[in-house]
């Protein structure tokens, strides 16, 4: 066991490597599914119609289990509409749902925080969803090219399957009710579209192939991603880390923090994220300038303040719609110390239902008393005699936190995550002792700008790219 704050809060490594019933067969069932997809649901052999049967099975004590049976019976008869396909992403999607309740609820046992409750006043996903009038022939449009998409299979896409996603796609996007879908469709879209033809591939994503299906198909249909629910919080922030995610175009960072009510209630564990499109030349401690203008929290962290928040809107599942109006900068505030006084005690926001995925967990925790060690380039977390593997590969090139700090550290405020079968850690912060002295390295320390001198260089590169792209597009407008 692992102290987790001077109060006597531990972590309980055992549990994180214990088995949890159910789980097992949960995603199996998913699994037997997914490769049913692999060929496609327009002539089904025996073993894609024993997969979709046993996707039935494994909701028959549900509500859902009506409406799946019948599903799975017309699918493994080729005979499935879309009203069908629809039930069978339910299922899918409810499995992994039940994955992802099993395992949070796993988590606060070992961190001994108290469970997510549900907020008394109706609460919904927090997203804009799509009402019927709203689009509704489109979103009807994309739920047909998903439909065709799994009657023909991943084996069976080609260039004229997926570019008949395009017309639709174009016309969704800039209506903003319909942009939650369309966003999804347009990078699963084209993310077909680099693996065509699907006859030659060697190997297929295909957990997430499906999750992008099943996503993408009960998105369209209208209410299904819920009402958006808010409410204004008045109170003190405490930042714990920032979680960044870059890809070629894109770039996002994520504030993981706990918000202390003015009024005295309990802490409560809530995010604040900020994306930008980027070109692919800005890489490193350059992110940052894409970022910074647009959430001042960034700011915060990387001085090491609190923030103090005035009716600044919170949705029901803990995300903080920024308004820079409504905070303004704190005093200081270290991330280990307020790991170690109220991270225990905070309690966790409720998850949205399309939002109920194992790969979706990431839960801020604090890790004390360990050693790390490395095995086979593998590093890892020792909690008592129980390996707690490390993601090195999500440390962000954006900040000084590097794999060499990580196994030197003995404390870590960090995301605990799960894949592929196991729990692991994805550092947000770390603290070694150097010279008698807690030394602490972040990985959002140079989100408010930076004297390293290799994140000034960054800094520089980004500024030089940004400057060019920006005149060649201005000169591309004035033609």
């Amino acid at each position: 066991m692992v102290p987790a704050d001077p109060g006597g809060g531990v972590m309980r490594g055992d549990l994180l490597s214990d088995p949890v019933d159910g789980l097992d067969e949960a995603l199996a069932a998913v699994d037997a599914f997914d490769g049913a997809l692999v060929a496609g649901l327009l002539r089904p052999g025996p073993a894609q119609a024993a997969a979709v049967a046993g996707l039935a099975e494994a909701v028959g004590g549900t509500p859902l289990a009506a409406r799946v049976a019948e599903a799975a019976d017309k699918a493994a008869a080729g005979a499935a509409g879309e009203d069908h396909f629809v039930a069978l992403a339910a299922a899918r999607c409810a499995l992994l749902g039940s994955v992802h309740d099993a395992l949070t609820h796993r988590i606060d046992e070992a961190v001994g925080r108290p469970t997510a409750v549900e907020e008394e006043r109706a609460a919904g996903s927090g997203a804009v969803s799509a009402e019927p009038g709203q689009g509704s022939n489109l979103l009807a449009a994309a739920r047909s090219w998903l439909c065709d998409l799994a009657r023909g299979g991943w084996r069976g896409i080609d260039h004229e399957l997926v570019a008949g996603s395009a017309p639709v796609i174009s016309a969704m996007l800039p209506e903003p009710a319909l942009r939650r879908p369309a966003t999804l469709l347009d990078g699963f879209a084209a993310e077909l579209a680099a693996s065509c033809p699907g006859a030659t591939l060697e190997r297929m994503p295909l957990r997430r192939w499906a999750d992008l299906w099943s996503r993408a198909l009960l998105l369209t249909v209208p209410g299904a991603a819920g009402e958006p629910s808010v409410a204004p919080v008045t109170g003190r922030l405490l930042p714990l880390g920032v979680d960044v995610q870059e890809h070629a175009t894109a770039v996002q960072a994520q504030v993981h923090a706990v918000f202390e009510p003015a009024d005295g209630g309990a802490p409560r564990l809530v995010r604040a994220g900020v994306s930008a499109p980027k070109p692919d030349t800005v890489v490193g401690a350059g992110l940052w300038q894409l970022l910074r203008p647009r959430l001042s929290l960034l700011g915060a962290v990387s001085e090491g303040r609190s923030m103090e928040l005035d009716a600044m809107p919170v949705t029901a599942e803990g995300d903080l719609v920024w308004d820079d109006e409504r905070a303004r900068a704190g005093e200081p505030a270290d991330a280990f110390a307020t790991a170690r006084v109220m991270l225990s005690a905070a309690t966790a926001a409720r998850t949205a239902p399309l939002d109920r995925h194992p790969v979706r967990i990431a839960v801020p925790v604090l890790l004390e008393g360990y050693t790390a060690q490395s095995e086979e380039g593998r590093l890892a977390f020792d909690l008592a005699g129980r390996p707690l593997a490390v993601d090195a590969d999500r440390l962000p090139t954006a900040g000084p936190l590097t794999p060499e700090a990580v196994a030197a550290s003995r404390a870590c405020v960090g995301l605990l995550r799960w894949d592929a079968g196991e729990f692991f850690v994805q550092p947000l912060a770390v603290e070694a002792t150097v010279r008698k002295k807690a030394v602490a390295v972040h990985a959002g320390a140079w989100a408010g700008g930076t004297t390293d001198k290799a994140g000034v260089r960054a800094e520089k590169a980004a500024t030089d790219a940004v400057a060019v792209l920006r005149e060649r597009a201005g000169r591309l407008l004035r033609k």
